[in-house]
């Protein structure tokens, strides 16, 4: 989840320490690289590096750069490894345009490929330079720049944002498309952002685009049109008075959950990845042929692999091992040899579980692909292709968009190796949206009831099940009680004898299992026990259930993955009830790079 800035100011100065500056506070979104340019008459001055803020700055003298227009970038790969070439902003073929974005250009390759053919110069394979190079093909053609902006917009796939400008000008540019932008209009000069954070230290006062919009920023003063026929369009100044670390929350009162109501978007940016991507035909032609599958990860990634065993089976008719990373080893590694094909996942790519998982596997022979949130980690380069999470940044330590999009990526492959139509996935983003809104609420409601419990379980079955083990880990995670998942159907194979009057029991309810779900909650009722139901409108879950938690009506495979969201809420709810701050538990670290 890239990070851009732009300023525009009246005369030339100095820029180096203000875009250094905004870079800074824009790196809590996250970030591999970072870059800065200068504009100062005919004369474009660039600077750029993979790295930290602070070490690529001090390495390239960012404090000296001086001009009338500046632009910095924090880039979070995508397209094209962590690497200076593919670090942004980027220049034009002729070095007379410089623009960086946030967001993905999902048609990259393809816009490489005709930018080459018509002999524009392409130096990396960063999407951030497609969108200067689709505005420079306009330019060239005799467009003015608005215009040509304008047409840029029906060739770029994807949400993006991203602010352009040319030499013997002075002005910048820049549109909105999915991702955030932000512009600042203080005395003496304009500037956009993807965020509030890099422009609050400026000025106070300023205006949010809407997508489909461009704005055209002046030193002292502003211009805004529409994409869709170039007409202008009149905005209000805003003036923001929230302190700084609530603007980097977005409002939130904290990171997670800022991050539970980032996943609509997240999800539809990496059906957006994936619908474009150059690798997921050759993944799945591997496991097509494949003799055995494996899907490996520790943690909430396992239980990734989990869902994505049951979306094969169920979609795919294709049976896959779901394994822990460490257990794959002893359990598996000596059978394993060349006809089988692994998928190892994890957030951070640097998992030393899934790391030695992987080693082993390939001493073996074994095919391996990952799917990663980070790349450029160890994870992706080790592998014979990656699908990139596209999430962004997860700040909070309890993974929450990260895990519903690895979810939905081997909910995508499922469907497509199965022959079915991916345009249902299509759905999913406002599904989820929808759910948030719905059980927000309900969510809030429970809490009270339940959480002096310091014991607690969360049974699923069939797809549920490792939404339950999921929703199991949050709670132990942040609310430091004890919550066991299980499959519904073991619960009465033991620990049925913890039940005690009120003792919160939570079922995850798929709309095909609500007959088996309905006998496991009388099993608990009938003792005394509080059973909560997560799942679709039933009035059998009514009927049975102490409480009942509903999510909006879908299918059996888009009920699992929005069951986990009302269990994200209720961890996060319960946590702040108790006093702790959910984005950084005890204990815990983001990345696990110990055995």
């Amino acid at each position: 989840m890239c990070g851009i800035f732009g300023i525009v100011t009246e005369k030339e100065q100095t820029l180096g320490p203000i875009l250094v500056e905004a870079a800074r506070r824009l790196t809590y979104r996250g970030y591999d690289s970072v870059g800065a340019a200068t504009i100062s008459g005919d004369r474009i001055d660039l600077r750029k590096d993979a790295g930290r803020v602070d070490e690529v700055a001090r390495k390239y003298n960012f404090a000296e750069m001086t001009g009338q227009r500046g632009i910095t970038q924090l880039r979070w790969a995508t397209f094209g490894a962590p690497s200076q070439l593919n670090s942004q902003p980027h220049l034009d073929s002729d070095g007379d345009i410089v623009g960086a974005h946030n967001g993905n250009v999902v048609n990259n390759v393809e816009l490489r490929e005709q930018f080459m053919a018509e002999g524009l110069v392409v130096r990396s394979q960063n999407d951030g330079e497609s969108c200067v190079h689709a505005v420079e093909r306009y330019i060239n053609r005799g467009k003015d720049f608005i215009e040509a902006i304008r047409l840029a917009h029906g060739d770029l796939q994807g949400d993006y944002s991203f602010v352009i400008g040319r030499i013997n000008d002075d002005k910048l540019f820049a549109i909105k498309k999915g991702s955030g932008l932000v512009v600042g209009i203080g005395d003496g000069f304009t500037c956009v952002s993807s965020d509030l954070p890099s422009i609050l230290p400026l000025t106070r006062k300023v205006i949010r685009l809407n997508d489909g919009e461009i704005i055209t920023l002046w030193a002292n003063r502003v211009e805004l049109h529409s994409v869709k026929d170039g007409a202008l369009i009149e905005r209000a100044l805003e003036i923001i008075t929230e302190e700084m670390t609530a603007v980097q929350k977005g409002g939130f009162a904290h990171f997670m959950l800022k991050e539970i109501h980032e996943q609509p978007q997240v999800a539809r940016e990496v059906i957006n990845l994936l619908n474009n991507s150059a690798d997921v035909q050759s993944i799945l032609d591997q496991l097509a042929t494949a003799r055995h599958i494996y899907f490996i990860g520790c943690g909430t990634s396992y239980h990734a692999c989990l869902a994505g065993a049951v979306y094969f089976g169920q979609l795919a008719k294709k049976a896959v091992t779901p394994v822990l990373a460490t257990q794959f080893i002893p359990q598996y590694l000596p059978a394993v040899n060349q006809e089988d094909v692994g998928i190892f996942v994890s957030q951070s790519g640097e998992t030393k579980d899934v790391l030695t998982a992987l080693q082993e596997a390939q001493n073996r022979g074994m095919t391996c692909f990952s799917l990663a949130n980070v790349i450029g980690s160890t994870l992706t380069r080790g592998t014979s292709a990656c699908l990139p999470l596209g999430c962004g940044y997860e700040i909070s330590v309890p993974a929450t968009k990260t895990f519903t999009n690895q979810v939905i990526t081997f909910l995508y492959l499922a469907t497509r190796l199965g022959g079915q139509d991916l345009r249902q996935l299509d759905r999913l983003p406002e599904l989820m949206s929808q759910t948030i809104t719905m059980t927000d609420p309900q969510v809030k409601a429970l809490v009270p009831k339940i959480n002096s419990w310091n014991d607690l379980y969360c049974l699923g079955y069939g797809a549920t099940y490792s939404m339950a083990l999921e929703g199991a880990l949050k709670l132990k995670e942040i609310t430091y009680a004890h919550c066991e998942g299980m499959l519904s159907t073991e619960f009465k194979h033991g620990p049925l004898s913890a039940v005690l009057k009120d003792f919160p029991i939570l079922f995850v309810a798929g709309p095909e299992d609500v007959p088996l779900i309905v006998s496991g909650i009388n099993e608990v009722t009938c003792r005394g026990g509080r059973a909560i139901a997560i799942g679709e409108a039933d009035q059998r879950l009514n009927a049975n259930a102490t409480d009942v938690i509903t999510i909006p009506s879908s299918n059996a495979a888009f009920a699992s993955l929005l069951s986990v969201i009302p269990l994200q809420l209720l961890s996060y709810y319960m946590s702040v009830d108790r006093g702790y701050d959910p984005d950084f538990p005890r204990n815990l670290s983001k990345t696990l790079t110990v055995d």
